[in-house]
């Protein structure tokens, strides 16, 4: 194998392929990037088993030459150093070249760096998938998604289906949710589907973190496919495989509850800021508990109290408050991250009692709500 290519191209296609590589692999050429030149251009492989990412180079896009294939062939090399090599080499291009016994010559300008490779046959083959159920998302709504859930998986082993997200496809809608059953984040998106089928599987929270790096802000299809036990999702130089977390997601449906007995509506922006002053004083305790009381003529009361250290009141506006009088406390983090995922400068806040789980929706927008439990602190 040799060829010649453009330094920048390589480096964002290492950049993209190391985010599915892991140091703690049991099979050690898991460690490596593997390299495929063809007379298309250059493939590069990344995986740990659980996530693999397939990065393409084209020989030239847009009239630009990016890569010269001078002989076809593969390589695994060692990820940490390749990577960490491209990154600083000194000129605009870099030629690599195979010898014999898989040494691997990395030239670029005056540099010259030998790598031993290791056996691009050794390395596994990624999921064959069928592409017969496709249904298409744009890239930033994609992300969007991402960010709106992710963030409310469990990061805890002891189940491990929620350290998953939810997603369900039926009727051209794909329907979002995470929950570490504390809380739970829930976005619905309208979506182009090719054929009828409906789908129910849960995505790794870590999977989708990644992807979301990866994904660029544009408003270009993504394509997803969905098997028993993986899930594609394709751009138009990528292919991000991840397996799905086996075993069924709880139904969370009847976790949401249909009516309240107080309204609250706040602007975003100054409620986020009272409970984040008032975690100030509560992120010692072991909890992070503010608590939020209704008071006359549609002003909230946050307050925050940790014996040890002292405590902090605080008086908002709402726009408007009905319904019974109201005390309860909740996590100040949760909150704020509930908060942060939504979108939208005024938001209801859906209280049914003091210890039932309440509600955080944008006003005028069926399409995502955040759901918190409170916390008992008597």
């Amino acid at each position: 194998m040799k060829f010649v290519i453009q330094r920048d191209y390589l480096v964002r296609s290492v950049q993209d392929v190391m985010k599915a590589i892991s140091s703690r692999t049991t099979i050690p050429i898991l460690t490596g990037i593997k390299i495929t030149a063809t007379e298309q251009g250059i493939t590069l492989t990344g995986s740990d088993s659980d996530i693999s990412i397939e990065s393409f180079i084209p020989i030239e896009e847009e009239d630009k030459v990016i890569v010269e294939i001078l002989e076809p062939g593969s390589i695994v090399l060692p990820a940490r150093f390749f990577g960490e090599i491209v990154k600083k080499l000194p000129k605009e291009t870099v030629e690599i070249e195979i010898q014999n016994q898989f040494l691997t010559i990395i030239r670029s300008g005056k540099a010259e760096f030998n790598l031993n490779g290791l056996d691009a046959e050794e390395y596994p083959r990624l999921p064959q998938i069928k592409e017969e159920n496709v249904f298409k998302i744009p890239t930033d709504l994609l992300k969007t998604l991402i960010r709106q859930t992710v963030f409310a998986v469990s990061t805890s082993e002891t189940r491990p289906i929620l350290t998953g997200v939810n997603w369900k496809v039926e009727n051209n809608e794909l329907i979002c949710i995470a929950t570490d059953s504390h809380r739970l984040a829930l976005r619905k998106a309208k979506i182009e589907t090719e054929s009828e089928a409906s789908y129910n599987v849960v995505i790794p929270g870590k999977s989708l973190n990644e992807l979301s790096k990866i994904l660029d802000d544009t408003t270009e299809l993504v394509d997803i496919v969905i098997t028993e036990n993986q899930i594609l999702f394709k751009t138009k130089h990528l292919l991000f495989f991840s397996r799905l977390l086996e075993g069924n997601y709880p139904e969370t449906s009847r976790l949401i509850p249909a009516d309240s007995k107080t309204d609250v509506i706040v602007n975003a922006k100054e409620f986020f800021q009272a409970i984040d002053r008032a975690s100030l004083l509560a992120r010692e305790g072991r909890n992070n508990v503010v608590k939020l009381t209704t008071l006359q003529d549609g002003v909230i009361e946050i307050s925050s109290n940790s014996p040890e250290i002292g405590k902090v009141i605080e008086e908002i506006q709402s726009e408007s408050i009905t319904g019974e009088e109201l005390k309860i406390s909740f996590s100040a983090k949760y909150m704020m991250e509930a908060l942060k995922a939504l979108e939208g400068t005024e938001i209801k806040i859906s209280f049914t009692g003091a210890m039932r789980p309440f509600l955080i929706r944008p006003i005028n927008d069926e399409s995502m709500l955040q759901l918190i439990l409170p916390v008992r602190t008597y």
